[in-house]
C-alpha cells in the first residue's frame, strides 16, 4: 500500500512520520519511509538545488521540472520496487505537492501539470493521502519557532501559501475516496492518533 502525507508548511507531517511508521511496524507491516524531494541519491541532489535559499532565481517552470525529475527517479529507484516487494510505503509529500504548490501556488495550468505528473510517475498514484491541514499563519509561525529547515519555498509570500492550502482542500474534494483530512492544529498526540486511525481503517479495507 502506498500512503502519502501532504500539507501546507508547518503542518507537522514530517515530525509525525516516525511515530506513525513505528506504530505500523508494531502492527506487523513492513514499512518503508521516504520523502520528496529526495528518497534516492540523485533525488537528494536535486533537493539540495530546489531548497537552497541562494537559488532565488529559479523560475516556476524550472522548479516544476526539477521536482518532477526528482520524483521520476524516486518512483523507479525506491517506491515502485518497495511496493512490488509487498512493503507499505509511507511518503512525506508526493505528486499532490506539485499540484498544490506549483499549480495553485504559482497558478500553473493544472491539466498540464497532471500530464507531466503522470509521465514522471509512470501513472503511480497513492492508495491513501493524509492531508494535515492547518491555517497558514499558524503553520508558518510554527515553522519559524521550531528551528526546522527554513527553505526557499517557505520564503514565498503568505498569499502564495494561502493558495497552496486552498489548493490542497480543492484536491481533497475532487478525490474524497483517496484523501483523509486531519486537523493538524490539534495537540500533536491527538494528530498522531487521528493519523493512525485513518491509516488502519484504510488498511482493514484492503
Amino acid at each position: 500500500m502506498f500512503i502519502t502525507l501532504e500539507g501546507p508548511e508547518g503542518s507537522g507531517k514530517t515530525s509525525q512520520v516516525p511515530s506513525l511508521a513505528d506504530y505500523l511496524r508494531e502492527e506487523g507491516y513492513d514499512v518503508v519511509v521516504t520523502r520528496e524531494p529526495g528518497g534516492t541519491a540523485v533525488s537528494d541532489q536535486i533537493r539540495d538545488v530546489l531548497m537552497n535559499l541562494k537559488n532565488v532565481s529559479i523560475v516556476p517552470r524550472t522548479e516544476i521540472l526539477l521536482f518532477l525529475a526528482a520524483r521520476a527517479q524516486h518512483v523507479e529507484g525506491l517506491i515502485r520496487p518497495a511496493l512490488e516487494a509487498g512493503k507499505l510505503v509511507l511518503c512525506d509529500r508526493y505528486g499532490d505537492s506539485t499540484l498544490a504548490y506549483q499549480g495553485y501556488g504559482h497558478k500553473t495550468d493544472l491539466e498540464t501539470l497532471r500530464y507531466l505528473l503522470n509521465y514522471a510517475t509512470g501513472g503511480l498514484k497513492p492508495d491513501l493521502t493524509l492531508l494535515l491541514d492547518i491555517p497558514v499563519e499558524m503553520g508558518l509561525e510554527r515553522k519559524r519557532k521550531n528551528d526546522s529547515e527554513w527553505n526557499r519555498l517557505d520564503a514565498y509570500a503568505e498569499a502564495f501559501h494561502k493558495r497552496v492550502r486552498q489548493g490542497y482542500l480543492e484536491l481533497a474534494k475532487l478525490e474524497p475516496e483517496r484523501w483523509d483530512i486531519i486537523d493538524a492544529s490539534k495537540d500533536k498526540d491527538q494528530v498522531q492518533q487521528d493519523m493512525r486511525q485513518a491509516v488502519i481503517s484504510r488498511l482493514k479495507q484492503k
